[in-house]
C-alpha cells in the first residue's frame, strides 16, 4: 500500500440501508487478511454512544466497527457526533468532547463547514497509520438540500478522492430505482466517484436478480460488487433509536433454549430520546431471557424485570412516563417488591428530585421517588470508564451523563448508585456485558420475581459479539467480489465512469427573487430546512414552509421539469462527434468549446420543436418532453466553501 493508506466510502440509498453492517463486514474481512484497517465516520447522529479509553465520546457504531477491525476505538474514527435533544437541535460533540448545543438551522448555516478541516485531518491521520480506512456515510448522498454543507458523504469523498459504493436495502423494495436515482441526482464531479453498488438483505435465488443487475449496469455504467443475503440475528449495535420505532420489538437469544425451567421476561420502557438501549443486548443474549420494548402500563404487568434505560432528556422522559401512566405502574411494582432497573437517565428519574438548568432548563423537578437520590445537572459532562465490583463480581462499564447523583440512603450501594428493595439504579452503561455480574444480577431478579430461571453458566457476551462480527466478515467474503473491492480500496475509483443525467439541481430561486431579477443563494433551502443533519429523508423534521420553498420553480421552466446542475446540458450530456463509444464530454472539453450545444430556446422561453429522442443522453428527462430554458449561472451547489 502507498504511504497514505487506501480508502473506501460506504454510502447508502437511505438511512438503515446497511451501511454500518457493510462497513463492519469489510473491516473484519480485511483484518482477517492481515490488512491494518480502521473505520471512520466523519459525522454521526446517534444517541447510542461509547467512551474510549482516553475518555472521548464517539458513536457506538464506530466502536463496533473498531472491534470488527480489531483496533482500539479513538475519537479520530468519529470526530463529529450529534446527539439529538429534540427534533430540531443537537448537542455537538467534537473530538469526543461536547462543545455546545445547536439547532439544525444553525448547524447548516456555517458551523458544519467549519468542522470540515478537522474531519479531513482525522481521516488523513488514520490513512497515514493504517493500510486502509473504510468510511461510512450518513443517510443518503443524494440529500440535495444538504449537499452544499455536506462533510460526511460526497463532501469527504471529494476531498479525499475516495471511491464510493452505495448500499441498498432490497428487502424494502425499489432498490434499482434507488440506485439509479441516487446516482442521477449527484453532480458530475460526485458521480465520478460512484464506483458501484451493494445489494443488501436479499432473500431468494440470486440468479433471478442477475438480469436486473445487468440492466442497472447498462443504465449507469457501474457494476454491483455484491448481493448480501438477509441475515437473521446479527445482534450488532444499532446506531440509534430515532429512525426505527422499537415499540413492540422483541429480542432474545437465538443460540440456545432456556437453561432452567422458566424464561425471564424483561420489559424496556421505550422513553423519548432513549440512549444506549444497547445495554439490554447482553440480557437478550442470555438463553431464556426475552426482552421487549413497551410504552403502555399494562405491558409491565407480566414482566419479571422492567428496565428504564438511558435518555438524552431525563425531565422529558419523566413527564412522558407520567402522561402514559407508566410512572404509577413503576411505583406499584416497587411497592410489591417486583424488580426495576434504572440505567443512567433512567436511574436519575427514579430518584427524589432533579435540578436541571443544563439539559431541559426546567429547574427543580420531582422524580418518581423510588430511590433516595438527588440529581443536579452540571455543565461539564462525565465521560468515564469505571471498574468495580457488585454482587461479588467484577464489573466494567462506562459513564456518559451531565447529572451528578447524591445518594442519601438505600439498602446497599450498587455501581455508584443504590438499591432499595427490588429497585436498582446506576449510572454505569455496559455493566451487564460483564458475564459474572450479569448472571448474579439475573439470579437475584429471578428470586425477587419468583421465577425458576437459571442463567446459563457459560454465556460469554464478548465471544458472542466476536461471532457476530465474524459473520459480517463472512457475508462480505462469501457474497461480494472481494478482489474487485480490494482493487477499489488500493487503486481508487476507475476512470471513465459515465455521467447519468439529470445531475444535481441548481439552487432554486424564489418567485420573489425572480421578479426582482436576483438569484436565491445557492443551497439556501438546505440551510433553512430544519432537519436532522445525519438523517435520511424519512427521519428529518422539516420547516413548515420548506416544501413550498423547496418546490418553487423557475416561472419560465417548461413542463415543471426539475432544474439541472448549472451547465450540465452543455458540459456533461452533450456528445462530442469524436468521443469513443459515445462517452460523455468532460467539463474541460466543454469549456474549450468542443462540446455540441443544445438548441436555443424558442420564443417566450419555450423549447424548440425538437424533443429528446429515446436513447439520447437526455432520455432520463422523459421521452418527448421539451427541455427547459438555460438556467442562470450560479455556483455549483456541490462546492465546499471556506
Amino acid at each position: 500500500m502507498a504511504e497514505l493508506g487506501g480508502g473506501l466510502l460506504v454510502a447508502g440509498t437511505t438511512s438503515d440501508a446497511g451501511k454500518s453492517v457493510v462497513t463492519a463486514g469489510i473491516c473484519r474481512w480485511l483484518v482477517r487478511k492481515g490488512v491494518r484497517v480502521a473505520p471512520f465516520k466523519a459525522q454521526n447522529m446517534s444517541l447510542n454512544s461509547f467512551v474510549t479509553r482516553e475518555g472521548a465520546e464517539i458513536g457506538r457504531a464506530q466502536a463496533m466497527q473498531a472491534a470488527a477491525a480489531r483496533v482500539e476505538p479513538t475519537a479520530l474514527m468519529n470526530p463529529v457526533l450529534l446527539k439529538p435533544g429534540g427534533d430540531r437541535s443537537s448537542q455537538v460533540v467534537l473530538m469526543g468532547k461536547p462543545v455546545g448545543e445547536l439547532s439544525a438551522r444553525g448547524y447548516h448555516s456555517g458551523r458544519q463547514e467549519q468542522l470540515f478541516g478537522t474531519v479531513t485531518d482525522c481521516l488523513a491521520e488514520l490513512r497515514r497509520t493504517h493500510d486502509a480506512v473504510i468510511c461510512e456515510g450518513a443517510g443518503s448522498p443524494a440529500e440535495i438540500n444538504l449537499r452544499r454543507t455536506d462533510i460526511v458523504n460526497m463532501g469527504i469523498a471529494r476531498a479525499a478522492r475516495l471511491p464510493v459504493v452505495v448500499v441498498g436495502d432490497i428487502d424494502r423494495g425499489g432498490v434499482f430505482a434507488s440506485f439509479f436515482g441516487t446516482t442521477a441526482l449527484l453532480s458530475p464531479e460526485d458521480q465520478e466517484l460512484i464506483a458501484g453498488y451493494v445489494v443488501n438483505k436479499f432473500r431468494g435465488d440470486v440468479s433471478l436478480l442477475e438480469p436486473g443487475l445487468e440492466m442497472l449496469r447498462g443504465l449507469t455504467g457501474r457494476r454491483t460488487f455484491g448481493v448480501l443475503p438477509f441475515a437473521h440475528g446479527l445482534g450488532i449495535d444499532e446506531e440509534d433509536g430515532l429512525r426505527v420505532s422499537l415499540r413492540g420489538a422483541v429480542r432474545e437469544s437465538v443460540v440456545a433454549p432456556p437453561h432452567g425451567e422458566d424464561v425471564l421476561r424483561v420489559a424496556v420502557c421505550a422513553i423519548p430520546l432513549m440512549s444506549n438501549f444497547t445495554d439490554v443486548d447482553a440480557l437478550a443474549a442470555e438463553p431464556g431471557v426475552v426482552v421487549r420494548f413497551v410504552d403502555r402500563p399494562e405491558e409491565l404487568a407480566d414482566a419479571d424485570l422492567v428496565v428504564v434505560p438511558g435518555t438524552r432528556g431525563t425531565v422529558r422522559a419523566l413527564a412522558w412516563l407520567r402522561e402514559r401512566g407508566l410512572a404509577d405502574a413503576l411505583a406499584r411494582r416497587a411497592a410489591e417488591g417486583r424488580p426495576v432497573l434504572g440505567i443512567c437517565g433512567g436511574f436519575q428519574l427514579l430518584g427524589e428530585r432533579i435540578e436541571d438548568d443544563v439539559e431541559s432548563r426546567a429547574g427543580v423537578v420531582d422524580g418518581l421517588g423510588l430511590l433516595p437520590v438527588r440529581v443536579r445537572f452540571a455543565a461539564e459532562k462525565t465521560l468515564a470508564r469505571p471498574v468495580g465490583k457488585a454482587l461479588g463480581e467484577h464489573v466494567d462499564g462506562y459513564e456518559i451523563h451531565h447529572g451528578v447523583a447524591e445518594v442519601t440512603g438505600g439498602d446497599e450501594e450498587f455501581l455508584d448508585g443504590c438499591r432499595v428493595g427490588a429497585v436498582w439504579g446506576t449510572h454505569w452503561h455496559g455493566s451487564l456485558e460483564s458475564d459474572g455480574f450479569r448472571r448474579a444480577f439475573l439470579r437475584r431478579v429471578a428470586g425477587q420475581a419468583g421465577r425458576r430461571f437459571v442463567p446459563a453458566p457459560d454465556t460469554s457476551f464478548a465471544a458472542l459479539r466476536e461471532e457476530q462480527l465474524d459473520r459480517l466478515g463472512d457475508l462480505i467474503e462469501e457474497h461480494a467480489d472481494t478482489e474487485a473491492l480490494l482493487r477499489l480500496i488500493e487503486d481508487g475509483v476507475p476512470a471513465g465512469l459515465p455521467f447519468i443525467p439529470p445531475g444535481a439541481p441548481a439552487a432554486e430561486p424564489t418567485r420573489a427573487a425572480w421578479a426582482e431579477g436576483s438569484a436565491h443563494e445557492p443551497g439556501a433551502e438546505a440551510g433553512g430546512a430544519d432537519r436532522d443533519p445525519d438523517a435520511g429523508t424519512e427521519d428529518s423534521a422539516r420547516n413548515a414552509d420548506a416544501g413550498a420553498r423547496g418546490s418553487a420553480r423557475n416561472p419560465d421552466a417548461g413542463a415543471g421539469i426539475a432544474p439541472r446542475h448549472p451547465g450540465a446540458e452543455a458540459k456533461d450530456t452533450a456528445r462530442h462527434p469524436d468521443t469513443e463509444a459515445g462517452g460523455p464530454i468532460r467539463p474541460s472539453d466543454a469549456e474549450a468549446g468542443s462540446a455540441a450545444r443544445l438548441p436555443a430556446p424558442g420564443p417566450g422561453g419555450a423549447a424548440p420543436e425538437e424533443t429528446v429522442p429515446w436513447g439520447s443522453p437526455l432520455w432520463g428527462r422523459g421521452r418527448g418532453i421539451p427541455l427547459p430554458p438555460p438556467r442562470p449561472a450560479t455556483p455549483s451547489e456541490g462546492a465546499i466553501t471556506a
